[in-house]
């Protein structure tokens, strides 16, 4: 529906009915909304943002700079003031030159704005230049702040520029040209759209403000995303084995089992033919097999560590020997199910079990030292209030690690999605990708604690070693084969980070690799796309900066790398084995049921 206009472009008289007939659905829609609010699930406040003392030491650390060295912050308040009033004269000049034209506009480009009205009207080129003038002075503000622990500042930078991102005049619809044009041209009903478009996220996130990034209805487990043929050939309370149907005559004799984080859901690896990390190995002549991790709720409070490493990792392990009669397998690990592959390979040489002849880990960190972006969240208020919370719940809910990972990339995870979802009442996009990030899992309790405080705030791993299962684990007794692969701009497991942890690891046959992009498409980059390049260097003996200045780029995806790799460590080649061979009882057809159950608070 579009808007009736008169000749000089004005909405009718029936037009304006129509929007005021649409705007009046609001009151439909309220009772919806009250109902929604009032019976929100509740949350640590502390898992809100930080508390109040934070604030405090930035306001004192600032005072105490204007003390000391007060014509520092005059020069700044000038300028700032400066800014301000030449951008609102130049304003005024524009306007009294009976033209409606913006004035000169030397803000930086910026995707957000970039409708041409943010340019030339001069209404909104005024609130847009006036806000990067406010943005830089909080930012510059913030810079200017000396007197403050380093990890202290980096919270304050990290929240300071959630605060500029939230005021950002695209997120409010007055200061919107795209969404005022849209409620015009709709007469109205975008903005109904929105408002129940807001109302079923909440409806659906228990209150819980989390923006749905991808079209729901467009995706159904084994018939568009995760289709590749298999079976589920064991089943646990922690996991369920798949084993994929092969695509060759022969394959390698040692098979290969994928451990997947569970904090996501595998099929990151299986979304569609064309990008499927599971179907091009299986295409390459190996036996796979992937973990399917159980989606927890307040029953598994007690699970622990310990339990993903012998009910999950040490099991599915000598499953896979089972079924394929091999002493050993080819074990990898991504992100948090590499760092805990790492665990499980010390506790094995602990133990003296050599079932693992190789491991690879997409992404994975082992050591903590350097929390990068994560340090916001790894302080001891926030870790407090998760603690409190699975104390309360019985789990980590999903949807508060949801929130924690879109907010470090707000504009494209929350603000963005939010204002064309709510403000242009626009349906989400049937994006496979953004559907697999919205379909979370939960954590148990026990786990997120020793994780949280064991691994990420005190570094044991790396730093005297980390207790579990009755022995002390470290990175040292990693003695297997090892290729580590990292993501150039991966924001949640930095390459350095990753390479630090590789150096530390006790084996003599280590390969790392880091490819351009990152967390996801860094490691989801097929061949046939000839996307992303990446880099080598043999010499791991070298600081991060000189590995990477001495590293060698090459074009394309490192997958036919990495596979020349395993296929040195995966035996002779010998005839196909089928999911259900022997006596082994199929369970159900891939992708299993643990992956179809959602995340619920």
């Amino acid at each position: 529906m579009t808007t009736d206009t008169t000749q000089n472009g004005e909405p009718t008289a029936a037009s304006l009915a129509r929007m005021t007939e649409n705007l009046s659905k609001v009151d439909a829609l309220r009772e919806r909304l009250s109902h929604v609010l009032t019976h929100r699930s509740t949350h640590q406040p502390a898992l809100d943002g930080p508390n109040q003392e934070l604030f405090a030491k930035a306001a004192q650390a600032y005072m105490s700079e204007a003390m000391n060295n007060p014509a520092k912050l005059i020069e700044h308040q000038l300028e700032y003031w400066t800014k301000s009033v030449t951008h609102f004269v130049e304003a005024q000049q524009a306007l009294a030159s009976g033209e409606l034209k913006a004035p000169e506009d030397r803000t930086p480009a910026d995707r957000r704005f970039a409708n041409p009205m943010w340019e030339k009207h001069p209404y909104f080129n005024f609130v847009k230049q006036q806000y990067m003038i406010n943005a830089d002075a909080l930012r510059q503000a913030v810079e200017d702040v000396d007197d403050m622990d380093p990890r202290e500042k980096q919270r304050l930078q990290y929240f300071s520029r959630q605060i500029i991102d939230m005021m950002s005049p695209t997120n409010f619809l007055p200061t919107n040209p795209d969404a005022l044009q849209r409620a015009v041209e709709t007469e109205g009903e975008s903005l109904i759209r929105g408002l129940e478009n807001l109302i079923a996220d909440l409806e659906a996130n228990d209150g819980e403000m989390i923006v749905r990034l991808a079209d729901e209805d467009a995706f159904e487990l084994g018939r568009n995303i995760a289709t590749s043929p298999g079976k589920v050939v064991f089943r646990n309370r922690m996991f369920e084995l798949i084993q994929y149907a092969p695509s060759t005559e022969d394959v390698h004799k040692t098979p290969v089992v994928i451990f997947p984080p569970w904090i996501n859901k595998f099929y990151i690896l299986d979304l569609k033919e064309q990008n499927s990390l599971v179907k091009w190995i299986v295409d390459q002549g190996y036996t796979l097999f992937m973990v399917s991790w159980v989606n927890p709720d307040s029953t598994y409070r007690d699970v622990g560590m310990e339990d993903y490493v012998e009910d999950g990792y040490m099991t599915a392990i000598r499953e896979v020997k089972a079924i394929t009669g091999e002493d050993k397998v080819n074990a990898v690990g991504y992100c948090i199910a590499g760092t805990t592959l790492s665990l499980t390979l010390s506790l094995m040489k602990k133990r003296g079990d050599r079932s693992i002849k190789s491991a690879t880990l997409f992404t994975a960190l082992t050591d903590f030292g350097d929390q990068g972006e994560f340090q916001p969240f790894l302080t001891d208020d926030f870790i407090d209030g998760i603690e409190a919370e699975t104390s309360d719940k019985g789990m980590l809910p999903s949807i508060i690690m949801a929130r924690t990972f879109s907010f470090l990339r707000s504009n494209d995870l929350v603000y963005g999605p939010a204002v064309k979802s709510y403000m242009m009442g626009e349906t989400p996009p049937a994006f496979d990708l953004l559907y697999w990030n919205g379909d979370g899992a939960n954590l148990p309790a026990k786990m997120a604690m020793q994780y949280l405080r064991g691994l990420c705030q005190r570094n044991e791993l790396a730093e005297g070693g980390f207790d579990l299962c009755g022995e002390r684990l470290s990175l040292d007794d990693v003695d297997v084969p090892v290729c580590a692969i990292a993501c150039e701009t991966d924001h949640i497991a930095p390459w350095k980070d990753s390479y630090r942890g590789v150096q530390q690891m006790g084996s003599d046959d280590k390969t790392f690799i880091m490819t351009q992009s990152g967390h996801i498409a860094g490691i989801v980059n097929p061949p046939s796309k000839g996307k992303y390049g990446h880099y080598t260097n043999t010499d791991l003996d070298l600081q991060y900066e000189d590995w990477l200045e001495g590293a060698k780029f090459h074009k394309g995806s490192w997958w036919p790398r990495w596979e020349k790799w395993l296929k040195r460590r995966s035996g002779k080649m010998i005839p196909a084995r089928n999911p259900g061979e022997g006596d082994r009882k199929i369970l159900g057809d891939a992708p299993g049921t643990y992956v179809a159950v959602k995340a619920r608070g």
